[in-house]
């Protein structure tokens, strides 16, 4: 069955305490380590595609994030992919970037996500169509993503509109950020996550990280704040392909720091395909043990079939049963 039940058929009622009926929200609200992971969109308007692209993460995540135009590039929509997925019964994460649409059309869009099943939105300022391979596009950016988390929020909490009109079934969504503790200024990068936790931010997912004492010292600042206790925290890994891969992620990607220890490993690494993949286990296997940190968002670029090897010789789900589609939360 799909996420949003037979048709026709009254929605289950949401636990106490949550804000979705959806898994990814069960699964952090129990306490359990969660996993979520990033599918990249096709150049096409076949839904098979999608799910050939889901099938990957089968019983090894808890939510599959839909990329919105990631990069400035155009694919198929995110709104699109999780109609698909949750037709099939995934549990998709659908990301919203500011860059392309304006708030009424926004508003619009979280509304139909939910109506079609949708129960996690990702809010996202967005890249800069500079950054893309249409710069000629015109940008929007009429919300950002304080803005626009305070809008989900309100819609679902207050049942209105940003105009005040009322709604009269709210989306009932689990709602999430994006943060980035390995880009400067780093001293305030746990303000800003306190900031969009206060605008709405209920979960939150990462950078990649390759910098566990980095990653460290975030935290320990995190949980001086109290902020641990007030949101979930996903912490961004991915699988390097080579050194120089690396470097160039490195220098062509914003925020995203790899120390150079990392890059002279996979350069001294025989395979170094497999040595990014070890050193991403490992990275996983640290981050489990930070006190905090509620969980993964695995971003295996072009990897995606590495997941479920990833996943597995990590531990991290533990005894926990694999999810596939259909199953109950």
């Amino acid at each position: 069955m799909s996420a949003g039940g037979a048709p026709g058929a009254a929605p289950a009622a949401i636990p106490d305490g949550h804000s979705s009926r959806g898994r990814l929200e069960a699964i952090l609200r129990r306490g359990e380590f969660a996993v979520t992971a990033e599918l990249s969109p096709p150049d096409s308007a076949d839904p098979e595609e999608v799910y050939e692209l889901a099938k990957v993460f089968d019983g090894w995540v808890d939510g599959i994030n839909a990329t919105d135009g990631s990069g400035a590039n155009c694919h198929m929509s995110s709104v699109g992919i999780c109609a698909l997925l949750t037709r099939v019964g995934y549990a998709p994460i659908m990301q919203i970037s500011c860059r392309d649409r304006n708030r009424i059309a926004i508003q619009g869009d979280v509304l139909g996500a939910a109506a079609m099943g949708v129960q996690n939105i990702l809010c996202l300022t967005g890249d800069g169509v500079q950054a893309g391979d249409q710069p000629g596009a015109k940008p929007v950016f009429d919300l950002d993503c304080m803005s626009l988390l305070e809008t989900v929020r309100d819609m679902r909490e207050n049942r209105r509109f940003l105009s005040g009109r009322p709604i009269s079934t709210p989306p009932q969504v689990f709602i999430g950020g994006a943060i980035n503790p390995f880009a400067p200024p780093y001293g305030f990068r746990p303000l800003r996550l306190k900031k969009k936790i206060e605008a709405g931010a209920q979960f939150v997912q990462s950078q990649y990280c390759y910098d566990i004492p980095m990653l460290e010292t975030y935290m320990q600042r995190v949980r001086d704040l109290g902020l641990h206790e007030q949101c979930f925290i996903l912490i961004g890994v991915g699988p390097l392909a080579s050194a120089r891969a690396a470097k160039w992620i490195r220098s062509n990607v914003p925020g995203v720091h790899i120390p150079d220890s990392v890059i002279d490993r996979l350069d001294g690494a025989e395979k170094q395909k497999a040595e990014g993949k070890k050193l991403c286990v490992e990275l996983i296997q640290q981050i489990r043990e930070i006190e905090g940190v509620a969980g993964i968002h695995l971003m295996a670029y072009r990897q995606e079939e590495a997941v479920a090897e990833i996943i597995e010789t990590s531990g991290v789900l533990k005894d926990r049963k694999p999810w596939r589609p259909g199953d109950a939360t």
